[in-house]
């Protein structure tokens, strides 16, 4: 059995985080001691790892709490998963295409500023006026 600090220590995940997933049903509501201090299960610390490892991979938690049930009934298809994995990666494929546009711009701007003055500075001047930016690049 694990405190709710002995948790949080052993997965990275915040108590006030924690506290968050409980009550949105995400993580399950741990048994209380006589003196009504939260007791976690090794089961809780797995579930909490899992999401835990799902939100640094970016997903949301309507896909975890979809996957949290896919993994309640362990003789159904993938399919559902996979989709949700599939999806991630499309977003994250997105972001990184905007990154990257985000990139060019930047440097682009950084390099055309020649260090003169402030009412010279392109940098500035970039920043204040889009329609200096050579391209789309908005998030």
């Amino acid at each position: 059995m694990y405190s709710i600090g002995q948790l949080s220590r052993k997965t990275g995940v915040k108590v006030p985080t924690i506290r968050y997933y409980e009550q949105i049903g995400i993580v399950d509501e741990p048994g209380r001691t006589g003196g009504n201090q939260r007791r976690y299960t090794e089961a809780d610390l797995n579930r909490l790892g899992f999401v835990r490892h799902a939100r640094d991979l970016g997903l949301r938690l309507e896909a975890i709490r979809e996957l949290i049930a896919l993994g309640e009934h362990p003789e159904k298809s993938c399919t559902d998963a996979d989709r949700i994995a599939g999806e991630q990666l499309a977003e994250v494929r997105q972001r990184i295409s905007q990154l990257r546009r985000l990139e060019t711009e930047l440097q682009r701007i950084a390099t055309g500023c020649k260090s003169g003055t402030v009412r010279e500075c392109y940098v500035l001047q970039s920043l204040a006026n889009h329609d200096l930016c050579d391209s789309e690049h908005r998030t």
